[in-house]
C-alpha cells in the first residue's frame, strides 16, 4: 500500500470548507492513497466521497465523528466499511437537533455581547446540513470582530470561553454503543483535547474499553511525540486499534494540511490494514 492516509477528515456535508469531491480531489492531489471522511454527526457526504474516490483511484472509507456527553468536549470516531455506513442514520437527526439549538444559544449570546449575528447569515455558511462553530466563527471574522476563525474560538466560542455550551447529547456509553450496533469500529478521537495526564489517560481508556471502545486515535496533528507515545502504550495495554488522522476542515483551519497536520504528521500505513481487518473490508 503506497501513499500517504488521512483517517479524521471534514467536509462542507458538516464544517469543512470543501464538498465531499473537492476533498477527495485534493486529497489525491496531495498524495494520498486512502482517506476517511468523518463529519460531525453526519453520514450525509460519504457516498458522494466514495463515488469520486472510485472515479479517481483514491480509497475512502466511511466514517463519522460524534460528541458524547462528558466534563470537556469528547468525539468518538466511527469507522465503517461500504456496506454497513448507512445503519448510523438512525441516531442522527437526535444530535442534529441538540446541534442546532446549542447555534442558537451561541449566537444569543454574541448578540448579547454586542455582536450583530444572525442564524441565517451562519446558515449561508453551510452547504449541507450540520451547522456549526466554524460557520459563526467565519461570520464573526468577516465582520471584523475578530482577527482570524482561531481567534473567534480562543475569545469566544472555545470550552470555558462565554459563548460556549454545551450539547445535550449521548454518554460515551451510549455512543461507543451506537457505532458498533451498526457495525461499525469506535475509537476515541483527539484524546490530547481531553486535556488528561497519563494516568488519567490510563483509567479513561481502561473504563472506554470495558464498555465497547475499540480504538484510540493516537496519531494527531496536535499530539508531541511524547503523547502519540504513551497512547501508543496505553492502546498496547487495552488491545485497542491505533487510528491517526489530521481533523482536516480545509480553508476553516488552513494551518492544517491534509495528511500532514501542521507539516510533520506521518501516519503509518499498517494502521489501515489493521483497521479494515477489523471491519471485515471487502471493496
Amino acid at each position: 500500500m503506497s501513499g500517504v492516509i488521512d483517517l479524521h477528515t471534514h467536509s462542507s456535508a458538516s464544517d469543512g470548507s470543501m464538498n465531499p469531491a473537492e476533498l477527495i480531489k485534493h486529497a489525491k492531489a496531495s498524495g494520498l492513497s486512502s482517506i476517511s471522511l468523518t463529519d460531525h454527526d453526519t453520514i450525509d457526504g460519504v457516498a458522494e466521497a466514495i463515488n469520486e474516490g472510485k472515479n479517481i483511484g483514491i480509497e475512502v472509507i466511511p466514517g463519522i465523528e460524534i460528541g458524547v456527553d462528558f466534563e470537556r468536549e469528547m468525539h468518538i470516531l466511527g469507522y465503517f466499511n461500504l456496506s454497513n455506513y448507512l445503519n448510523i442514520s438512525k441516531k442522527l437527526l437526535f444530535l442534529r437537533e441538540n446541534r442546532e439549538e446549542r447555534n442558537y444559544k451561541t449566537i444569543k449570546k454574541l448578540n448579547e455581547l454586542g455582536f450583530c449575528i444572525n442564524m441565517e447569515e451562519v446558515r449561508a455558511k453551510s452547504d449541507g446540513n450540520i451547522i456549526g462553530r466554524p460557520h459563526i466563527a467565519k461570520v464573526m471574522h468577516e465582520k471584523g470582530y475578530v482577527n482570524s476563525m482561531e481567534d473567534a474560538f480562543d475569545k469566544y466560542l472555545a470550552y470555558g470561553r462565554p459563548a460556549y455550551f454545551k450539547k445535550d447529547k449521548m454518554t460515551p456509553k451510549e455512543g461507543i454503543e451506537e457505532i458498533l450496533n451498526a457495525g461499525g469500529i469506535p475509537v476515541l478521537a483527539h484524546p490530547i483535547m481531553l486535556h488528561f495526564n497519563y494516568l488519567e489517560l490510563d483509567n479513561l481508556l481502561k473504563e472506554l474499553s470495558f464498555l465497547g471502545l475499540k480504538g484510540v486515535e493516537a496519531y494527531y496533528t496536535e499530539n508531541t511525540d511524547v503523547f502519540t507515545f504513551e497512547l501508543i502504550e496505553l492502546a498496547k495495554r487495552y488491545n485497542l486499534l491505533i487510528t491517526g488522522g489530521t481533523d482536516f476542515h480545509g480553508s476553516f483551519k488552513p494551518d492544517i494540511k491534509i495528511g500532514k497536520g501542521y507539516g510533520n504528521l506521518s501516519i503509518p500505513k499498517e494502521l489501515l490494514l489493521k483497521l479494515k481487518e477489523a471491519l471485515n473490508w471487502s471493496a
